[in-house]
């Protein structure tokens, strides 16, 4: 992506100055530091940082500058990321699948921390990293509460991860656990149901495990209605922590990706057509909106004139098109959007930071998104 400058004041603003002719993504590094700090205040361990949701480097940059000291990390690309921005960082690998060759050239980068969740990835690494390493033991439960969870595709089921534990314990490696209860992660009991197995894990394997990292999950602001709860998300983990393990309990660690990030973008369309409820714009699900497929369609939604005002007609059901020739570039359902909508409009979705620019492909011809920095995303 591309940056425009100067900074605007806001995404209005930015409209009244002349925005670029591609989607735009708006981006807030004031409002990403007030998340940052909102997680360094309230999370009860440390906080990292889930490279994969958004890898731009300003992100990285202005949370480095707000304090965040670690990443989570999913491939030697964003090691090298990482490393570039912030040398010293510590860099946790918990993608739990990789090459031999991929775990080797990670140990060169100065990786001491590894994710696993099978005993083939333990022996892999335990050929490769130095004694001492810390080997983090992945485990799922069938718990649901979650957007969509990742059970089916990573984690070892409880009582495999208590044998995956004691043998890294016993290779003479620093053992520590790690769940990832799945995305837009809301209700407080999901969390504590993890936090409890891991003590379990821990008794069966009889090993104490150094760090219990509950990794990312926490929900970001989708729906109006809907605001998420961290402080009580982290009270939950905290209380939860305290009461499973009592005097042995681990240092925590989380790795906010999504929850992180999402409320520091505002992704801004155009209106390309309008035909009666049919609305199409310069952005689709090839786009920066690919994970309205996947995810909860958001409400977070405004329309403004070329100008930068703000419509304020009923809000009507459209049907909305992406701008490629597939007709399969549809938002889902029939988002609300104001009456008196026009073409060349400005569409905004609110809430946008998080995976909408890594995301986006370059079918036919469309997918190039501008990076603009602004210093606020509200009026």
């Amino acid at each position: 992506m591309t940056e425009a400058r100067p900074f605007p004041d806001s995404p209005a603003d930015l409209l009244r100055r002349g925005a670029p002719e591609t989607p735009i993504l708006c981006f807030s590094p004031a409002s990403l530091r007030a998340t940052a700090q909102r997680f360094l205040d309230g999370f009860p361990g440390q906080v990292t940082y889930a490279v994969k949701a958004n890898p731009e480097p300003a992100v990285l940059e202005n949370l480095a500058a707000a304090g965040i000291g670690a990443f989570d990390v999913a491939s030697l690309a964003e090691i090298d990321l990482v490393r570039a921005i912030a040398p010293g960082a510590g860099l946790h690998y918990n993608n739990p699948v990789r090459s031999g060759v991929e775990i080797e050239r990670a140990v060169a980068r100065g990786v001491r921390s590894f994710g696993l969740d099978s005993a083939g990835e333990l022996a892999r690494l335990a050929a490769r990293v130095p004694a001492g390493a810390e080997l983090t033991v992945r485990y799922k439960l069938p718990v649901k509460g979650a957007a969509y969870d990742f059970g089916a595709k990573f984690g070892a089921e409880p009582a495999a991860a208590a044998d995956l534990l004691r043998a890294v314990a016993a290779a003479g490696h620093v053992p520590s656990l790690t769940f990832h209860p799945g995305t837009q992660c809301a209700p407080t009991e999901v969390w504590r149901a993890y936090v409890a197995e891991a003590a379990a894990i821990a008794r069966a394997a009889g090993v104490e495990p150094a760090r219990l990292n509950v990794g990312g999950g926490f929900p970001s602001h989708r729906m109006m209605a809907e605001p998420p709860d961290l402080g009580a998300i982290f009270e939950a983990i905290d209380v939860a922590a305290t009461a499973a393990f009592g005097a042995a309990r681990p240092a925590l660690v989380c790795e906010p990706g999504r929850g992180m990030v999402a409320e520091c973008c505002t992704l801004m369309t155009r209106v390309r057509a309008l035909r009666d409820d049919h609305v199409f714009l310069d952005d689709g699900i090839y786009g920066g909106l690919a994970e309205m497929l996947s995810m909860p369609m958001t409400d977070r939604i405004e329309v403004r004139s070329p100008e930068g005002v703000l419509r304020t007609g009923a809000p009507v059901p459209r049907t909305v098109f992406g701008p490629t020739c597939d007709s399969l570039d549809r938002l889902p359902g029939h988002p609300m959007l104001p009456e008196d909508t026009q073409e060349d409009d400005a569409v905004l979705f609110r809430g946008m930071g998080a995976y909408s620019g890594v995301t986006a492909t370059r079918f036919n011809g469309f997918g190039v998104l501008t990076l603009a920095t602004v210093d606020r995303l509200d009026d």
